[in-house]
């Protein structure tokens, strides 16, 4: 619409300067011919030429050629509007059509004793107009010489100019119109990416962004800031989907400890309802059977104390409860954990590496997580299986590695074998090694120390645990003794 405006406003301003001047050029002739036509009209004193006017009838008549070019029409008035005489200098056709009363200025124009206006009318049969001069000069105050000029060749001029100016204007819109669609188009082109990638988003794959998003374009930083937003979406939503999978998962593990808790204590007190019916049914009046009744009575109670502290130390560690800090030297833990297992086994073959490892903890917990790991070797292979334990700084952690050559561990049962009461055999019975919680001890008792313990085969067949702490910075124990010679065998 601007375009079109300004467009409309160059036309009107040429067509009007361009019939300014061509009337102005008009003008002149008049204006420069009006004399000769005077001298033709009035004769060369002034007065009516050859005292009828010969001059102007023979003029008339067409005997002699025009008094100046462009100028066609005369014709003298009185003041009071009666016509004189007049007619066509040149040739004939329709008159201008000129009223009555011919309004004159009342004062000469400067350097000019004659006052004169200048006006335009049409042809008596409205076919071509005119352009008229009227004038009254001093000398024949009482009448008004009227010449005329015909407007053809301008008319037509100006006609041509409004068909250039109206096809031009309409063809210069029409190129607007065309590059303004094209740059539109070319300009949506990045928004139109910008849809489909977000229809693309909406149908779920949030991994999508959008393309040529640069920062030297406003389409572009809109691209980038939308970028930034999906990228921040799609963290949001999977943090969310992997926080309800941990949920899922933990309200499964949930389910599954309290079926594996309840199913680990109701073995127990099954047994203890047993002895206290064979009580009832007259075991106390026969000492054999009371003293078997009283002993699988503390049996099973203390099965399920044990049962009870390790679930209560699990739930301890769960809930972030502080445990001791303190310097801790895992060379000496392991050597007295290794010590207590050989007095439990001693036919079992076990070799150590220990390595100064200082950490900040539990010493009793650790203890217990070492213990885990060597009874689980006693419980899951045979008794002639080799164990090595070992224990130095790697990386900045101080590692806990136990060993043994027995049957190993699948891939699938080392990926869940730190889950509480996860049994290899899917086994219940107590031969087979516990009620599963020895390993989920140690996982969480690692954990609790910033640490984590791994599953993997041994090199030649068996099973390895792996268990990593940070080491702790401890300058007045950088100069440590080293372990003596008692610790490795």
């Amino acid at each position: 619409m601007l375009a079109a405006a300004g467009l409309a406003l160059a036309d009107v301003a040429t067509y009007a300067s361009l019939r300014a001047f061509l009337f102005g050029r008009v003008d002149s002739t008049l204006e420069a011919g009006h004399v000769q036509v005077e001298r033709l009209v009035f004769g060369q004193d002034g007065g009516p030429a050859g005292g009828d006017g010969a001059a102007a009838r023979a003029e008339h008549r067409g005997d002699a050629g025009p008094p100046a070019a462009g100028i066609g029409w005369y014709q003298v008035r009185s003041t009071g509007g009666r016509v004189l005489k007049g007619g066509f200098l040149v040739g004939s056709g329709s008159p201008p059509r000129i009223a009555a009363a011919v309004r004159i200025p009342a004062h000469p124009r400067e350097r000019d004793p004659e006052r004169v206006a200048y006006f335009t009318v049409a042809s008596r049969n409205g076919e071509t107009s005119f352009r008229v001069r009227a004038s009254i000069d001093p000398q024949r105050p009482g009448r008004i010489l009227l010449i005329a000029s015909p407007l053809g060749d301008v008319l037509g001029t100006l006609h041509r100019l409004v068909l250039i100016e109206m096809f031009a204007t309409l063809a210069v819109l029409a190129a607007i119109a065309g590059l303004g669609l094209w740059a539109v188009r070319m300009g949506l082109r990045p928004l139109r990416e910008i849809e489909a990638t977000a229809a693309t988003i909406a149908a779920g794959d949030l991994t999508q962004r959008i393309e040529r998003a640069e920062s030297d374009t406003e389409v572009g930083r809109l691209g980038l800031s939308l970028n930034a937003m999906l990228a921040q979406i799609e963290t949001a939503f999977r943090a969310r989907a992997d926080s309800e999978e941990r949920l899922r998962e933990s309200e499964q593990q949930l389910r599954q400890f309290v079926s594996d808790a309840s199913h680990e204590l109701r073995t127990p007190l099954a047994a203890v309802r047993a002895y206290a019916e064979l009580f009832d049914r007259g075991a106390a009046e026969r000492p054999r059977d009371l003293a078997r009744a009283m002993a699988g009575i503390t049996r099973e109670a203390e099965r399920m104390s044990l049962l009870v502290e390790d679930l209560l130390l699990l739930a301890r560690l769960d809930e972030g409860r502080p445990l001791e800090r303190e310097p801790v030297e895992l060379a000496t833990v392991a050597a007295e954990a290794i010590d207590a297992a050989r007095v439990l086994d001693a036919t079992r073959p076990l070799r150590s590496e220990l390595e100064p490892a200082w950490v900040v903890g539990d010493h009793d917990r650790l203890r217990q997580a070492i213990d885990n790991l060597l009874s689980n070797v006693r419980a899951h292979t045979p008794p002639e299986t080799r164990i090595a334990i070992a224990v130095r700084p790697v990386a900045g952690m101080a590692e806990i590695r136990v060993s043994d050559t027995g049957p190993g561990l699948d891939p699938d049962d080392a990926a869940r074998v730190f889950r509480r009461f996860y049994r290899t055999d899917g086994s219940r019975t107590r031969a087979s090694g516990g009620v599963g919680l020895g390993l989920s001890i140690v996982d969480a008792v690692v954990r609790a120390h910033g640490g984590r313990a791994v599953a993997e085969p041994t090199p030649g067949g068996g099973a390895t645990f792996v268990l990593s702490i940070p080491l702790a910075v401890l300058a007045e124990r950088a100069m440590a003794e080293p372990v003596d010679d008692a610790r490795t065998s």
